[in-house]
């Protein structure tokens, strides 16, 4: 029997590693070998932990718990498409200038379009040429955004 660190590690990655839509309690028990008593005692203490969200589920006439991760691992595909990356201005953006990432709507609209369904693989949106004016915009949506 393995130890209860190990077997908790184990249940840890494998929880991380379903994402958003987790994995039946049932299920990663089976998956790692271990008794429902052991694995019940391992996904309360991951609850207790903070590292895990336990949500209960009715599965095939049976009550059983579907296992969340609380944080997933932070990944480049997270930033990749930020308009920052690729600015032709980074080197002079400042919150303190006049080109402020306050006041840029390229990454405005890239913070409100966070979550939303990406465009298909290898389709990338024609750039909007007056994304490019920066003088004059509206600051408000980019100040209700910065909570300083």
């Amino acid at each position: 029997m393995p130890k209860r660190n190990d077997l908790e590690q184990k249940a840890l990655h494998y929880v991380v590693n379903t994402g958003y839509q987790g994995v039946l309690q049932s299920d990663l028990w089976r998956e790692l070998g271990a008794s429902s008593r052991e694995g019940s005692r391992v996904s309360i203490k991951l609850e207790e932990k903070g590292l895990i969200r336990r949500e209960k589920e009715l599965q095939e006439g049976r009550w059983t718990y579907r296992l969340y991760p609380k944080r997933l691992p932070a990944s480049i595909e997270t930033i990749i498409d930020c308009p920052c990356l690729l600015c032709p201005d980074n080197a002079r953006c400042d919150p303190t200038t006049a080109i402020s990432p306050k006041s840029c709507p390229r990454l405005t609209d890239w913070i409100l379009n966070l979550g939303k369904d990406a465009p298909p693989e290898g389709s990338a949106p024609a750039p909007d040429p007056s994304l490019h004016d920066i003088e004059g915009t509206d600051d408000s949506v980019a100040e209700s955004l910065d909570k300083r």
